[in-house]
Parts: structure tokens; sequence; C-alpha cells
């Protein structure tokens, strides 16, 4: 109302202009009230922040076993659970994460833990960490390579056969743990790298983001805070490790999406 306002006074005093200078300000005066017609219909047109609205928040499920669920640490300090506290203080709205998982469980008891509990609907964000117990109990990679596509596909399925929303961690070699002692721990290791050459292989196949942690994994070395009061699992700082080394590329995945 208040340009509209202005707009009159505006032209009516063109209009007193020209009657002193008739003839020499008529084109000028239409000018002018064109223009400034313009802009104030254009002032009050919503700018792009008003029209920015609240994204829906993102639902994860994390699929693994005993780091999934975070064996020997507190809830809070799960890298799941770590991963979205830090998308979340990133800007992006994710959810508490889904966790099914539990200590001991192979590639086919992950398959049994995810028939119980029947996830529903369509997830943003889905993780899948497995394979340690299937190496602990000396089962060969290729018949987990059958198991793990299998999972691979569930997991697309939960994220509306969408591939970029998932992603997958390799598995920690835990032949570094003081569980290990006594144990051959190059043949753990050794194992574990031909079990996430699999992982990493099936990955590559499908279109998923795949994040080998294994590096880090074997930093408990000469890093005893890596370790957890069990000495076999890792602590919470070692998976805050993980998140920091994968956090940017998921939050990319997020935003891709």
């Amino acid at each position: 109302m208040g340009q509209i306002i202005s707009l009159l006074i505006e032209i009516s005093v063109m209009n007193r202009i020209r009657y002193i200078f008739p003839g020499r300000i008529v084109l000028f005066t239409i000018t002018f009230a064109l223009v400034t017609l313009f802009l104030a219909c254009n002032s009050n047109r919503p700018s792009d922040n008003n029209n920015i609205t609240m994204e829906a928040e993102i639902n994860y499920l994390a699929l693994g076993d005993s780091y999934t669920i975070g064996e020997s640490v507190a809830e809070i300090d799960r890298w799941p659970v770590q991963l979205a506290d830090r998308l979340g203080k990133e800007g992006v709205n994710i959810g508490t994460p889904e966790i099914i998982a539990r200590t001991g469980w192979t590639t086919d008891e992950l398959q049994n833990g995810i028939s119980e509990r029947k996830p529903s609907g369509t997830y943003g964000l889905v993780s899948l960490l497995i394979g340690v117990n299937n190496q602990y109990r000396g089962r060969d990679s290729e018949s987990f390579r059958g198991e793990f596509q299998d999972l691979l596909n569930r997991a697309i399925s939960f994220a509306a056969n969408d591939t970029s929303g998932i992603f997958v961690l390799s598995i920690p070699d835990w032949g570094v743990m003081p569980f290990a002692e006594g144990r051959d721990r190059e043949k753990i290791s050794a194992e574990i790298d031909e079990y996430n050459n699999v992982c990493r292989e099936e990955c590559e196949e499908y279109g998923i983001t795949f994040f080998d942690i294994t590096p880090i994994s074997r930093e408990a070395v000469s890093r005893p805070e890596f370790i957890a009061v069990d000495g076999l699992h890792p602590s919470g700082a070692m998976y805050a490790e993980w998140v920091e080394m994968i956090s940017g590329r998921v939050k990319f995945i997020l935003a891709d999406n």
C-alpha cells in the first residue's frame, strides 16, 4: 500500500511538471511511472528465503552385528548414533537411527533378525556392516559373498531401490585387539582383508558406497584409547574416528538425493 501511495504522489508531481514544460516531459513521465510501478509490484513478491520449507526427516536404518550395536560402549557412543548426531549438528534433518544388530550375528542371522523386526517404510539412509562373525567361525569368503549379496538386495529394497542412499563399512580387524593374544594375528588380518575384498567388489558391482575403516581399526595397536573395556571391540573414540572419516561423504550423498 505504501508503494502505491508513493506512486500516486510521484505521478501527480510529474503531471504538474508536464503543464510547466508541455511536450517535453510526457515521455519521461510515462517511463518514470511504469518503472516505479514495476518496482512497487516486485517489492511485494516473496523473497526466496520466505519460500524455504523444512525438509522431511530422513529415516536411517543401520544393519549389522556387535560393531553396529556398539558392544561394550554407551548408546551415545555407537557409531550410527554418533553419525546421526554429527549430521544433525551440520543441518541434516535425520532421525534417531533404527538399529537391527546383535553381538555375534553372522550374515544369515542378520537376515533372520531383519525378518523378525520387519522394518517398514522407506529409509533415506541405510548402512551395513557385517561379516566378522562369519570369519570368526571359520566360514569361507565365497559363501559369505552370496549372503552378503542378499543383504545388499534387502538394503536396496528398504531404500526404495535407490542405491545412492546406502553405504557399507568394511570389517574391522579384531586380530590387533588384546582379545586375539595367543592367536595367529596375521592369519586373522589376512582373512579380514579377504572378506573386505568381497564387500568392496560387491559394492562396486551394485554401485554402493564403500568405506574402508579397517586401517583405522588397526591403529589400536598403538592407540589403547581405541579399545573398549572388553579388549575386543572398538571404543567410542575409535567409532568417532570412523564418523570423522565417513560423515562428509554421507552428508554429500544425502544432499545429492
